[in-house]
């Protein structure tokens, strides 16, 4: 008779517990990071980058007859791909090694495009440094200053406030306007609403020169108003208003069906129910689509030159005279030959990118806020009235019941 060899007890995983009466393994568990890159990952990249690298330059100073930047660039970034994709496939299969090369473009796109936007900045802000070191720059008009005052002589005040009074005069018309054409599109459905969002849909690739000879026939010509301000924010209405009801739009019908439900459900008309329920959730995208018409709006410079025309004195009249904005007096000074209204024209642009990044960061202020998120202020007086409610009912629970019986005195 044979004896089977006694076979050893299976060690328990790691992710597993122990059979009964074994004691854990000793030492800590060592656990796998699910996030965050990986040693051989930055490798591939390292790697990839430093052969495409060597292999471009090896083409185009030994063997082919190539040169210049771009195609330098557009090679090496190519031949990365490639040789990334090789490694990567060493380790992983052929969906891991096509997600891995699909975040690798998706990076280098963002990455490309964060560069030439701190290309563009930079290059603005280093050539108008001449004219930003002056005060009188932002406080003083081009009445005075002729193409060859010094930079001490002149600025950009009239801009200014023409900017500030034209797109604030077109917020005010087409933030309501969009924001209620959203809530009746996704509130009101039907054919009406359907060929309404085919009109917004058409009219977001409106051409700015299109609206600006719109209100210059119908206003100017047809009503006999005056070239003003007014009327440039009019044509910079036309021009905001498709891009403020599209992204309107998209938030409202983001908001979940269940809460339009719920307020259903306790007895809510569907208008309280917008105004208390979707435009509160909505507020932080509302806020984005504000944001996105005002970058549409503010820095157009064909319809307010047919609409409000150009002056170098300061107009804070929006009814009635010639008023200036940024964007048309940047293009008007850039086509100086002369340094320092060039040196202006920068300038120029320089104060109008500060000017869109703080009214992008009061919007923020103003609509950041998420849903369910208060200010101290409505903390406080959210506070005040759960105390009021608590005293209301504690004095409701004193008095008696109309409908109970009355106490015996026996």
């Amino acid at each position: 008779m044979t004896i089977a060899p006694e076979r050893p007890a299976p060690r328990p995983d790691a992710g597993q517990a122990p059979p009964a009466g074994q004691a854990p393994p000793a030492g800590p568990e060592r656990r796998r990071a699910t996030s965050g890159p990986r040693a051989t990952d930055v490798y591939a990249v390292l790697g990839a980058a430093a052969a495409a690298v060597a292999l471009t330059w090896l083409l185009f100073a030994r063997l082919l007859p190539f040169s210049g930047t771009v195609g330098f660039v557009l090679v090496a970034y190519a031949l990365f791909l490639g040789l990334y994709a090789l490694l990567v496939s060493f380790d992983e299969d052929g969906p891991a090694v096509r997600d891995r090369v699909a975040g690798v473009v998706v990076r280098t796109l963002g990455l490309v495009l964060l560069a030439v936007l701190v290309f563009v900045v930079a290059f603005t802000l280093w050539e108008g440094r001449e004219a930003l070191v002056h005060l009188n720059f932002f406080t003083e008009d081009m009445s005075l200053a002729g193409p060859l005052e010094p930079l001490d002589v002149g600025g950009v005040l009239h801009a200014v406030v023409g900017t500030l009074e034209q797109v604030g005069i077109a917020l005010v018309l087409t933030v309501p306007a969009g924001v209620v054409c959203a809530v009746f599109l996704n509130e009101v459905p039907g054919p009406f609403a359907r060929l309404v969002r085919t009109i917004v849909e058409a009219m977001t690739a409106l051409p700015s020169i299109v609206a600006g000879l719109f209100i210059y026939a119908t206003v100017i010509l047809a009503l006999g108003m005056e070239r003003s301000g007014l009327a440039a924010a009019l044509a910079l209405s036309v021009m905001m208003l498709p891009i403020i009801i599209r992204a309107s739009d998209v938030v409202i019908r983001l908001v979940p069906g269940t809460l339009r439900e719920a307020s259903y459900a306790m007895g809510a008309s569907r208008w309280r129910t917008v105004w208390h329920v979707v435009l509160p959730t909505a507020r932080s995208g509302l806020t984005t689509a504000v944001i996105l018409g005002t970058a549409r709006g503010v820095g157009e410079t064909s319809p307010v030159l047919l609409t409000a025309g150009f002056t170098a004195e300061l107009n804070a009249l929006p009814t009635a005279g010639a008023q200036v904005s940024l964007p048309l007096a940047t293009f008007e000074l850039v086509k100086s030959p002369e340094p320092n209204m060039i040196a202006r024209g920068f300038g120029t642009a320089a104060v109008l990118m500060l000017l869109v990044l703080l009214l992008f960061v009061l919007a923020r202020i103003a609509g950041g806020r998420g849903p369910g998120q208060l200010t101290r202020r409505q903390e406080r007086r959210r506070a005040a009235a759960s105390r009021e409610d608590a005293a209301r009912f504690a004095r409701a629970s004193l008095l008696p019941s109309p409908t109970a019986p009355p106490r015996s005195t026996s």
